[in-house]
């Protein structure tokens, strides 16, 4: 790549700027104009920043591409270094320690700050002299706050609320920038950063992995050099079976893939052999590839999300720290802000909208849970500021929908392991490529016979077995017309790879009772007796054993499954039927450690949120056999008519009750009439027995 051509191209009015700000930080370590403890602090920042600087130019002059793997990773090491987590206790990215160092008032919010200056060093490896402008003059906006302080006031300090002011008019001034890029590197194929390095690179010299600019660790290496000893055939077939089910997901659903151009591809690194196959059996569909980084700016950031390409974080307690610090500047002008400058950005980037077929997704899987510790120094969002971001979802989401309707796009995901999975890694990993090849026909068939009994229910119940205290019932739509109607899809393996599943959007009035799973993993966390309880399909109560302290417990799942809302309805209930993943998982002793993706197979889920069809219910969907399925809508999504900001929640998370925790599954028709659908953990519909022999017990 001309680095060079593209730092004259995206930054010739900015070069001045520029170097004025690099040059006047450099001044700082020699000054001592203000009191310690901040003098240390803004001493470390300009540290980081020539390091930034140094970095930027050597990348424009290509010197990193003549570094050796070593020292790469030593480089790698340097940027990454402080927020590891054997140097994080000591990190001005900690909010713990800037606040015992800086101050309760002071700490959080220039470790907030701090946290956000760390972006310079993907910007730096793009060549974004924007970006790294304006963070290097905010930095230099802060330090003249308490240089001119100290020459003025006893105290030495500056007002802390004008330093909050200059945090938030940064972040809300330059949303305009931030946001606008946001939009259009998810739409746009003529930004080719990473795609120039899955193509153009040797995938066989492990360096290139290191010129994306993300931390880079030995799992990223471990797996790249794993793809690199498999056959090109298994690439292709791992490619294939990801690029076809999101052909097949436009199919299935009766939409044109034809009149699209483009297709968003995320993915963790490592990959790269992978994905440059499905590059090109995507081009042979007609579509361009957008390969576009996770979110790096604070005000395009979803909070426990990382959507786009990322390597392993060096620190997810860092991130969990930092989950919030939208608090500074979240407020009702900001919100309003935002949405304009979202609706601008759509507008200028309305042609690459309107090519974006969706979004193909590659996850992996078996890390070690993780046990967040919840700091007082973190920020938290305000009861406000959690009503406001909810309103931001409600309020973007139709703007959203305008420029790219949520029934012309569609979409796919696919998993694969870890080396952190453990010893087996490799068999678990051949075992899961063909979990995600298993014959679709066979599926298809042995779920419409589980449909076809279910669609003579008024409603379903679930039990728990063992120690699983589960005891729910579901209600479900009134099918005016059995012969052409069903209420539950037969979900092959097309958009959720791999195959398995049956699932409806359930009636609201009616369902209710508890939900439980001793051990389910959701994102990152693993939740340890989840219980939520269910009244008119919405959710009353919720805990979790994560925390000695209940409230704490309370708290994560508040952010992390209820993303703040105060209740979720029952948005999907569905029933998982791919017993060989689960035997997969059995023998090697990992049910616990699968994603979603594939638990959500292995027995019945339930997803808190929007229903499967949300921004689509209008879009009429069809089964294998003809049949409409009229269930995709429910109590909640039916408030779009009148006000679509009522009728979403924007988010979708499924839990699932594996088939050891599994007693009963029983459909009970309107005459009283009761159906066995599972008993006992086993499948009991004629025809679906041959699900039990990968049970084994």
């Amino acid at each position: 790549m001309n680095y060079q051509e593209l730092w004259n191209e995206e930054n010739t009015q900015i070069t001045e700027r520029y170097d004025l700000a690099s040059d006047r930080i450099q001044e700082i370590p020699g000054e001592n104009r203000i009191p310690e403890p901040f003098r240390s602090y803004f001493t470390e920042m300009s540290r980081f920043a020539g390091q930034i600087e140094e970095l930027a130019r050597r990348q424009l002059r290509d010197e990193l591409e003549s570094l050796s793997l070593e020292e790469l990773k030593e480089l790698n090491d340097s940027l990454y270094r402080d927020i590891l987590p054997e140097h994080y206790g000591e990190s001005y990215g900690n909010p713990e320690y800037a606040a015992e160092k800086l101050g309760e008032d002071w700490g959080p919010l220039l470790s907030a700050f701090y946290a956000q200056f760390r972006g310079a060093i993907v910007f730096a490896y793009e060549c974004r002299l924007t970006d790294i402008t304006i963070l290097f003059e905010t930095l230099l906006e802060l330090y003249g706050e308490f240089a001119d302080a100290a020459g003025h006031n006893p105290s030495g300090l500056p007002d802390i609320r004008n330093v909050k002011d200059v945090l938030y008019w940064f972040f809300s001034d330059y949303t305009d920038v931030t946001l606008t890029y946001r939009i259009r590197e998810q739409l746009d194929p003529e930004l080719t950063f990473a795609r120039d390095r899955i193509m153009d690179s040797d995938l066989s010299d492990l360096r290139y992995l290191y010129s994306f600019g993300e931390y880079i660790s030995e799992t990223e290496l471990q797996v790249a050099e794993f793809l690199n000893s498999l056959p090109q055939e298994t690439i292709d077939q791992m490619a294939y079976a990801y690029t076809e089910g999101y052909r097949k997901g436009f199919e299935v659903t009766g939409r044109e893939l034809s009149s699209k151009k483009t297709v968003g591809i995320r993915y963790e690194l490592g990959f790269e052999r992978m994905i440059r196959a499905a590059i090109l059996q995507f081009e042979a569909m007609g579509l361009k590839p957008v390969i576009y980084r996770a979110p790096v700016w604070l005000v395009t950031k979803t909070p426990g999300r990382r959507i786009g390409y990322h390597g392993t974080s060096p620190n997810s307690q860092f991130d969990y720290d930092h989950r919030y610090d939208q608090a500074i500047f979240f407020d009702k002008a900001f919100k309003e802000r935002k949405l304009a400058v979202l609706r601008t950005a759509y507008e200028t980037y309305k042609k690459e909208a309107s090519w974006y077929a969706g979004p193909a997704v590659v996850e992996t899987f078996g890390e070690e849970g993780f046990q967040p510790v919840n700091k007082e120094a973190a920020y938290v969002l305000s009861e406000k500021q959690q009503e406001l971001t909810i309103a931001y979802s409600n309020e973007s989401m139709p703007i959203v929908n305008q420029y790219i309707p949520g029934d012309e796009t569609s979409f796919t995901i696919i998993a694969f392991p870890v080396p952190a999975i453990g010893e087996d890694f490799q068999e678990i990993f051949s075992e899961t490529i063909r979990i995600n090849t298993l014959d679709y026909e066979w599926y298809k068939d042995v779920q419409q016979k589980l449909i076809d009994v279910l669609d003579q229910a008024e409603y379903v119940t679930v039990s728990g077995r063992g120690a699983n205290e589960t005891n729910l019932k579901i209600s479900l739509h009134l099918l005016t017309e059995p012969q052409k109607q069903t209420n539950f899809e037969n979900c092959v393996a097309d958009v959720n790879i791999p195959v398995g599943e049956v699932f409806t959007s359930p009636i609201l009035a009616g369902t209710e009772g508890l939900l439980h799973v001793e051990n389910v993993y959701i994102g990152e966390f693993q939740f340890k007796n989840l219980r939520m309880r269910f009244e008119e399909g919405k959710i009353t109560e919720y805990s979790c054993d994560n925390f000695e302290n209940p409230q704490e417990g309370k708290d994560l799942i508040r952010q992390q499954i209820m993303k703040n809302h105060d209740t979720l309805a029952m948005g999907e209930f569905a029933i998982g039927t791919n017993t060989a993943a689960y035997a997969m998982a059995r023998r090697f002793g990992i049910v616990e450690k699968l994603p979603i993706l594939i638990a959500e197979k292995m027995g019945p889920h339930f997803a808190v949120g929007d229903t499967c069809y949300s921004w689509s219910e209008d879009s009429a969907v069809y089964n294998p056999d003809g049949k409409e399925i009229i269930a995709r809508d429910n109590e909640v999504s039916l408030m779009r008519k009148e006000d679509p900001s009522k009728a979403y929640y924007g988010c979708h998370t499924d839990i699932t009750i594996p088939y050891s925790e599994l007693g009963d599954i029983t459909a009970v028709c309107r005459d009283g009439k009761t159906l066995a659908v599972i008993r006992n953990g086993k499948f009991a519909v004629e025809g679906t027995e041959a699900l039990n022999k990968e049970l084994g017990e």
